[in-house]
């Protein structure tokens, strides 16, 4: 499995939470975003606009996951996290597979971003 995306829990800190690490400054995830960047030229793929694609993404495939979601988007990273809950152990891991699995399809994400590029809120 690739390393640019990992899912923690994090139980030893005052509120112990769940959460999705995306490294957006990862070789894989940088190629793809460069894909999604010659599709749409407001997709230059930073944290932030991670943080929009898949807000975006979750709002039409799996609203639920957006329950109790935070997150925290930096230039070459974005974090999603929620407190940690056994309901939100799993939505963090079906974040986890849809993530990973919009890296490794290419074609798919640029679809997206082809057909929904107008209504993604870019950084």
């Amino acid at each position: 499995m690739s390393d640019y995306v990992k899912l923690f829990t994090l139980e030893e800190i005052s509120s112990p939470c769940v959460e999705v690490i995306l490294e957006a400054g990862a070789p894989r995830v940088m190629a793809v975003g460069e894909k999604m960047n010659a599709v749409c030229p407001d997709a230059y793929m930073n944290g932030y606009n991670w943080e929009a694609l898949f807000r975006r993404y979750l709002e039409e495939k799996d609203p639920d996951i957006l329950e109790g979601m935070k997150t925290d988007p930096e230039a070459d990273m974005y974090v999603a996290y929620w407190p940690l809950t056994p309901e939100n152990e799993a939505r963090a891991g079906r974040f986890e597979t849809i993530v990973r699995s919009l890296i490794e399809d290419e074609e798919a994400i640029c679809r997206f971003v082809e057909e929904r590029g107008e209504e993604i809120e870019w950084d």
